[in-house]
């Protein structure tokens, strides 16, 4: 961890801010939109629930596990972080392929799509942004 002396007083850099935007970046919640269906409707054409392992890279990097419940187009869950270490719930949702998730309370969201058992996409935070990958592994 970097710090930086402030008189008598040594100041940490905020981790825990830095990992809920990851959280937020990473995991997390999801809330996407979608185009109608053929059918005229809108429908989670996506099941997410269950554990999924991935990498992110960019402002910040280091790997995740996530552990999704999905209720229609809604996800919560939580997200583990290797880089700030530290385990966050998210909130969410998902609207066919497209995804957008992140840590409660944290600045940084995730968007992206999912295909199968994959997912990818981007992230932003307050100090920058860049992509992530994960796969489901049950």
């Amino acid at each position: 961890m970097h710090a930086r002396r402030h008189g008598r007083r040594r100041l940490a850099i905020p981790v825990l801010a830095s990992a809920a935007v990851l959280a937020v970046c990473c995991s997390g919640a999801a809330v996407a939109a979608a185009g109608p269906a053929n059918t005229g409707s809108a429908r989670a054409s996506v099941r997410l629930p269950g554990k999924w392992a991935g990498t992110y890279s960019g402002a910040f990097s280091g790997t995740f596990r996530l552990h999704w419940r999905q209720s229609g187009h809604k996800l919560r869950g939580s997200i583990t972080l290797s880089y700030p270490n530290g385990t966050y719930s998210l909130t969410g949702s998902v609207r066919g392929k497209a995804i957008t998730f992140g840590a409660v309370g944290a600045g940084a969201t995730y968007t992206g799509s999912v295909s199968g058992s994959t997912m990818s996409g981007h992230y932003k935070t307050p100090k920058g942004g860049g992509s992530w990958s994960a796969h489901k592994t049950s």
